[in-house]
């Protein structure tokens, strides 16, 4: 049975991505300002999502609502993995942790991978087509904004086993259109709880840049009033 999930996927998530795209950190994102600690903890928070959906999707590969749309060249661990390298060191296994947000997260795709694991459809639609949608734009945004050189700290954004981008963002859809669900609109709800999940792992990273904003400003306040109580001449 040929149902038409991709257009009602789009469409019945448009209100929650458009949520998602309003969050403070989101809008800085795209508006050029990052800060480059809140995105190094944006990366290690994508890394946990990632390897859970990924083992997820390892695990029930043959379901038949999962087989259609298992496309290991949409993997993004290894890619993150290198990111952390990059950022944290060699060691950076023992630098990060999933925050809150990411934990809660997690923990909903390994529920539903244990009890109802056709629901992962919407967490691959929710992650991986819009990596490949908005995926170039925002690397270009990244590395404008903190100065990276060529890929560095970049490998997210690249989907190097996919030839062409729109081709397979079609055959997808296709695949998605031609998949054996009874009842759609479970998928669309929790294509919208993802969306939702996203969001929180935002708004953590959005507090994360106030109480640096505030820490910052907080320092330089500090210390203009210790210099202008406490002058110093300087003798050449």
């Amino acid at each position: 049975m040929v149902t038409k999930l991709a257009t009602q996927l789009r469409e019945g998530t448009s209100k929650s991505h458009s949520m998602a795209e309003n969050v403070s950190f989101v809008k800085s994102f795209l508006g050029g300002v990052i800060d480059k600690v809140s995105y190094q903890k944006m990366v290690s928070n994508l890394y946990f999502v990632y390897v859970a959906i990924e083992d997820a999707m390892e695990k029930n590969k043959t379901h038949p609502c999962i087989e259609p749309i298992f496309f290991t060249e949409l993997d993004r661990r290894k890619s993150l993995e290198e990111d952390l390298g990059f950022y944290f060191g060699q060691d950076w296994k023992n630098k990060i942790s999933p925050s809150v947000a990411t934990q809660a997260y997690v923990a909903r795709i390994n529920e539903i991978s244990e009890r109802k694991p056709e629901l992962l459809v919407a967490h691959a639609y929710t992650r991986y087509l819009g990596d490949l949608s908005g995926g170039q734009i925002l690397k270009k945004i990244a590395q404008r904004a903190m100065n990276l050189k060529d890929d560095q700290g970049l490998a997210f954004y690249n989907f190097n086993q996919v030839k062409d981008e729109q081709e397979f963002k079609n055959n997808y859809k296709l695949a998605l259109d031609n998949l054996p669900i009874d009842d759609s609109n479970k998928i669309v709800a929790e294509a919208n709880i993802a969306f939702n999940l996203n969001m929180k792992m935002f708004q953590e990273l959005e507090a994360s840049f106030i109480k640096i904003f505030i820490s910052v400003i907080s320092n330089f306040i500090t210390s203009s009033i210790e210099n202008f109580n406490n002058p110093q001449t300087k003798s050449i």
